[in-house]
């Protein structure tokens, strides 16, 4: 569950997003901090695909830009 904390980051995340102004950390910062609520929610019953590529590969690629 979010707290308001998160809710206003999201928030604040997608209004820099609108405005082309959100910077690489703060894109990272936003991909680890959504991932980590998506875990949480799947469980520990649920079985997850193996992704593609790990968060560590994707976020390396964002480097490389």
């Amino acid at each position: 569950m979010s707290t308001p904390e998160i809710q206003m980051k999201i928030a604040l995340w997608r209004q820099k997003t609108k405005d082309k102004t959100i910077t690489l950390d703060e894109m990272k910062e936003a991909i680890l901090l959504l991932r980590q609520g998506r875990v949480s929610v799947m469980g520990p019953k649920a079985k997850a695909k193996k992704p593609s590529k790990s968060a560590d590969d994707l976020l390396n690629e964002l480097d490389a830009m």
